[in-house]
């Protein structure tokens, strides 16, 4: 159950500005989301258990509009203001606007009716739906016009505002595999390890791994190794907060070799330490770490 304070944003706004967009962005930050709840409701909302290892509480999001059931912008602020200060909340209010002639263009262009006029055109759901929301609008300490914003954009500038550190983080695994074995498919970065010399050849490293002092020393006193692997963490360095920026919630680095037992284990190791280093938090998987060194799969030998 909830013991303290929480942060819960009310999202609300025009029809048709955006409200799915964010609810779904936020979801993708790490923040649980509720739609279309009706306020009297977010009390026992908030005093229900948390789910099974969710952890600390994250923060809420609940959207809703002019046709949320018991829909009463009086109630809604004053409910909202004693959520602050008699439990200590904190609260805040997003209010989605836009534009009644983009409005109404985007009502044609899907075709849906207005859920307030669906019998009537577009603008005159617009015109009154802008009435009933009035009030939660001047009352609103976040605003946002969507007139001018494709769905991305609008993602991008919620990600920008609403990620918290802890919960907003990416899952990043870094993985090693052996090309003889398949390309894993949920890779997103895939890293070639075959030009550095192989330890398979070498009879007392054989039956080693790239987590072995031995093996890796070997495989780090490749000619190629400091510059390559060098290059690959800026690369990393570069991308990874790149792809947190953009919202991405998996991002999965695979190392390769021709087995997956010695250069890739090595490599998948050394860059999990470095990036932990960096202040990550990656998941580091061996995936063919377990099987039999084969010679067939390694193909012919070759000199350092």
């Amino acid at each position: 159950m909830s013991t303290g304070p929480q942060e819960i944003l009310l999202v609300t706004g025009m029809s048709g500005a955006g409200k799915s967009t964010v609810l779904k962005t936020l979801e993708d930050l790490g923040w649980e989301t509720v739609d279309n709840l009706p306020l009297p409701l977010l009390d026992r909302l908030l005093a229900a258990p948390e789910p099974v290892g969710a952890g600390e509480p994250r923060p809420l999001a609940v959207g809703f509009g002019a046709r949320t059931r018991d829909f009463a912008p009086e109630r809604i602020i004053a409910r909202a203001e004693a959520l602050r200060a008699e439990q200590g909340h904190d609260v805040g209010m997003l209010f989605l606007d836009c534009a009644g002639a983009e409005l109404e263009r985007r009502y044609a262009e899907t075709r849906r009716r207005h859920p307030l006029a669906l019998d009537r055109p577009a603008r005159d759901g617009i015109a009154h739906e802008r009435e009933l929301l009035a009030l939660l609008r001047r009352w609103a300490n976040r605003l946002v016009d969507t007139t001018a914003l494709s769905s991305h954009t609008l993602a991008r500038r919620i990600r920008e505002s609403f990620a918290r550190e802890g919960v907003s983080e990416p899952t990043l695994r870094v993985m090693s595999f052996g090309f003889s074995r398949g390309l894993p498919l949920d890779a997103d970065l895939v890293f070639d390890m075959r030009f550095l010399r192989n330890p398979h050849w070498v009879p007392e490293l054989r039956p080693g791994t790239g987590l072995d002092a031995e093996v890796a020393a070997y495989v780090a006193d490749d000619i190629a190794y400091p510059e390559a692997i060098g290059r690959i963490e800026e690369l990393l360095a570069l991308l990874v907060p790149r792809y947190r920026a953009e919202g991405k919630a998996y991002i999965t680095v695979a190392i390769g070799c021709t087995g997956g037992r010695h250069r890739s284990v090595h490599v998948a190791d050394r860059l999990g330490r470095w990036l932990q280093d960096r202040g990550f938090s990656p998941t580091v998987v061996h995936r063919d770490l377990g099987a039999a060194p084969q010679d067939s799969l390694e193909g012919a030998p070759v000199r350092p």
